[in-house]
């Protein structure tokens, strides 16, 4: 079931929030700041019976904060806030498990990190408006586009004209099938059919038999004030299924089936009401008269809209529904779907909150950039490969130094940076060892692994990996090493783009996971929380380890 309630953060419009796990709390007029380990902690909203807190923690949240913990819990063992608190990186298990359920689409964890950060005092900076006098040092800021990317940055409280940026850049998309224009499908043998297009690689074959919901943001226009927006929906139950098959037919599945033709979704039976098919939803030409009439009316319905010419396009997706959750012996695994790459990018943006942005001292600034289409290539507008990031650090430094901006200032800016380029990688599959090369096979609940690849894949080199390297020592974590066999192929990520645009120092480190570019992969319990702790570790001292290097 869902519960559709005006959203209070962002341009959104609606926010379409799953029943169950989370109680929501009445809207507020404006953003809350909330106490970071309560942030953190992924607490706000959710009923107090998952909220367990120990007396101390609970001492020190705000009144309102209180409302959403139960205080049942003694001093020993450490309640989720106590383990925030110690950095401890089982404190992050659930909350990342409960974002990956809650957030299914690209557009449902950009609002999930606007919320975050309004809740941690960031304040928007709109594209659209000037950016003169709205960015001091010691602010904290962020900035979307298209609703699919977001970047997020704290000014240092010293910053001074030419000082550097320590960046993490990321990516939240993942493989799925997304409606297709056009998406009806003539009625075979009693089914209804979805028409869908895979975005990367999805319908692959482990889509199979899979329990399918669909979500994404749809496209409305107020008849009233004439006005046009987008709402967020999530259909959160299994609507769709795209069914095997059975070997008895001596047929393959797991070979070249033809994903036009053979992974169709089946959503629904033929049924005496749907003899009124031919009636149009919407007015001669509506977008709405292209999609099956059942899928529009029940969109429709989660949304609260009453005019179907009202929808006027939607960009909505398949995925898994299957929850989220921890398994092993002893619950040292998460499997889920969409891990690659909503872990690299939640643990980036967590270790931003989770960074120290008050110091009086630090003078560079803190910045985690999360992009849409890095699966399909990088070169949409929403793509690493387009100028968000670069644009962002430029009207930034311009903003800071309107009478002394110029090539010169930004050149100066772009040496003294640093960008890790945080993406997943392939965590050491015992059946398939003979596939990896020896001595760079990541294990699971280690560490993040830094990704080398000599042929330029990777942005990776001996300067950036002593980074690194460093960085783990002052935080205390432990790092790993990837390279691909010489007889494999390299994926890519989007550092090398991005350091050859900006001219910034750069690697391309991230967490492993197995079964990567499968509908449902696995990663570490821990992993979620020992990449916050590297990446809150990256952003607290860049600005000391590069003034450890010889200029």
């Amino acid at each position: 079931m869902t519960k559709v309630m005006p959203s209070p953060h962002g341009s959104q419009g609606v926010l379409v929030i799953p029943m169950g796990p989370l109680a929501p709390s009445p809207p507020e007029p404006e953003p809350a700041a909330r106490t970071k380990n309560f942030i953190l902690a992924d607490m706000d909203g959710r009923i107090p019976r998952e909220n367990r807190t120990c007396q101390s923690c609970t001492a020190k949240l705000s009144p309102r904060e209180k409302h959403h913990v139960s205080q049942h819990l003694p001093i020993n063992p450490p309640c989720r806030l106590c383990q925030v608190e110690a950095g401890n990186p089982e404190a992050y298990t659930k909350p990342f498990c409960d974002f990956l359920q809650e957030n299914p689409t690209v557009f449902h964890a950009v609002e999930y990190f606007k919320r975050k950060l309004n809740h941690s005092g960031f304040q928007e900076l709109p594209a659209r408006e000037s950016w003169a006098d709205k960015i001091q040092p010691g602010g904290k800021y962020w900035v979307t586009r298209n609703g699919s990317s977001i970047i997020a940055f704290a000014v240092g409280r010293a910053y001074k004209p030419g000082n550097g940026v320590g960046m993490i850049g990321g990516h939240i998309d993942a493989l799925t099938a997304r409606l297709k224009p056009v998406s009806t499908k003539p009625t075979k043998a009693g089914y209804l059919q979805l028409g869908v297009a895979p975005y990367a690689g999805g319908l692959n074959h482990t889509w199979w038999d899979r329990d399918l919901s669909i979500g994404g943001r749809v496209v409305v226009r107020d008849e009233a004030s004439g006005k046009t927006s987008t709402r967020l929906v999530n259909i959160d139950w299994p609507i769709a299924k795209i069914p095997t098959l059975a070997p008895h037919f001596g047929v393959g599945m797991f070979g070249q089936n033809n994903k036009e033709t053979q992974a169709v979704p089946i959503i629904g039976l033929e049924s005496p009401g749907d003899a009124d098919a031919d009636a149009l939803l919407g007015p001669a030409g509506s977008f709405v008269n292209t999609q099956p009439p059942r899928l529009v009316k029940l969109i429709a319905k989660q949304l609260r809209i009453k005019s179907y010419g009202s929808i006027l396009n939607w960009e909505l997706e398949l995925y898994d529904s299957q929850p989220a959750q921890t398994c092993g012996i002893d619950r040292e695994f998460i499997t889920a779907g969409r891990i690659d790459d909503k872990l690299c990018s939640w643990a980036a943006l967590m270790g931003l909150l989770a960074a120290d942005t008050d110091r009086d001292a630090d003078g560079y600034l803190k910045l985690v950039a999360l992009f849409d289409d890095e699966e399909i290539g990088s070169l949409l507008r929403q793509g690493a490969k387009g100028n968000f990031l670069p644009l962002v650090v430029e009207r930034t430094v311009e903003a800071l130094n309107p009478s002394a901006f110029g090539p010169g200032l930004l050149g100066q800016t772009y040496a003294r940076s640093f960008l890790l380029s945080a993406d997943v990688t392939h965590a050491g599959n015992p059946n398939f060892l003979e596939s990896y090369l020896d001595e760079h096979v990541p294990q699971l609940n280690v560490g993040i692994a830094i990704a080398g690849d000599s042929n330029g894949h990777m942005t990776t080199d001996a300067v950036s990996t002593a980074v690194l390297r460093r960085v783990a020592e002052l935080c205390g974590a432990r790092v790993q090493n990837f390279q691909i066999r010489n007889d494999s192929r390299s994926g890519g990520t989007i550092g090398p783009s991005l350091s050859s645009m900006m001219g910034v120092r750069a690697a391309d480190a991230g967490i492993a996971q197995l079964s990567m570019h499968s509908i449902r992969a696995t990663t570490g319990a821990l992993d979620p929380g020992l990449g916050v702790q590297y990446f809150k570790g990256f952003l607290d001292n860049w600005e000391r380890i590069d003034g450890e290097w010889e200029q």
